[in-house]
């Protein structure tokens, strides 16, 4: 593997392909749990662990699951390492796994590790399969903890449960609650765009590989094929002319 092959697949995650800001996934978990820096960060280290290691893992059977039980299988993977990381946070972090709540399970349903598992470690070696989750895992929680310090910082006058004196008097509350979870995270993803030039979602290319309809797809590609683009406004010519 390449040097900057391996630093390019660890770094999309972060910001060029965020899975929060940039493919939009995992939106629930961001919303819920950023409104205390500690909440978000235990969110995102809790799914990082299970996003590497199930792609670990799914890289590993790639070429042993039969692709047309893959999804279930992904999702069985996913659901064992979501039980081993909630046992060892309900025993060694009780505060964290009553603040995670039923959020904390709900990460075998997280569509970024399911997502990486389907688009990525299914389709590549254990190294690369393991740097992505690492770069996207980063990027959840890095994405989770900026969100929370606004929300918590702006809305309790507080970081990480701590009060924060001076603010103590101009709490936005607003921002605590959902409507303002949803106001701090589209300027979020406003400002990523804007960061990125918009170009970061844009570049991406996309292949039939992974779709369930591709057996029954007549194009074989996921965008409509040049000619048929080009011979649109020629056809359409000619019958406007026969009428």
């Amino acid at each position: 593997m390449k040097k900057n092959g391996s630093l390019s697949v660890l770094l999309k995650g972060l910001l060029k392909e965020n899975p929060v800001f940039v493919l939009i996934l995992g939106t629930c978990p961001t919303l819920a749990t950023t409104t205390n820096v500690t909440g978000a960060f235990g969110m995102g280290i809790a799914a990082l662990a299970v996003l590497v290691c199930s792609n670990i893992l799914i890289s590993l059977l790639r070429k042993v699951i039969p692709d047309n039980v893959r999804i279930p299988c992904y999702i069985v993977v996913i659901a064992g390492f979501v039980t081993i990381v909630q046992m060892i946070v309900q025993a060694f972090l009780p505060g964290l796994y009553e603040m995670l709540g039923v959020y904390l399970p709900l990460i075998t349903v997280n569509c970024i590790i399911l997502g990486r598992a389907e688009m990525f470690a299914g389709k590549n070696n254990v190294g690369k399969s393991a740097l992505d989750g690492i770069g996207m895992g980063l990027g959840f929680t890095l994405a989770l903890v900026v969100m929370a310090t606004i929300r918590e910082v702006l809305g309790n006058a507080s970081f990480a449960g701590i009060e924060i004196g001076f603010l103590q008097n101009y709490k936005i509350e607003f921002l605590v609650k959902a409507p303002g979870g949803l106001l701090v995270y589209g300027c979020l993803i406003a400002l990523v765009y804007v960061i990125t030039r918009g170009k970061a979602p844009l570049k991406k290319s996309f292949s039939c590989a992974g779709c369930p309809n591709a057996a029954n797809c007549q194009t074989g590609t996921c965008e409509a094929p040049a000619e048929t683009v080009a011979e649109t406004p020629a056809a359409n010519s000619e019958e406007g002319g026969a009428q």
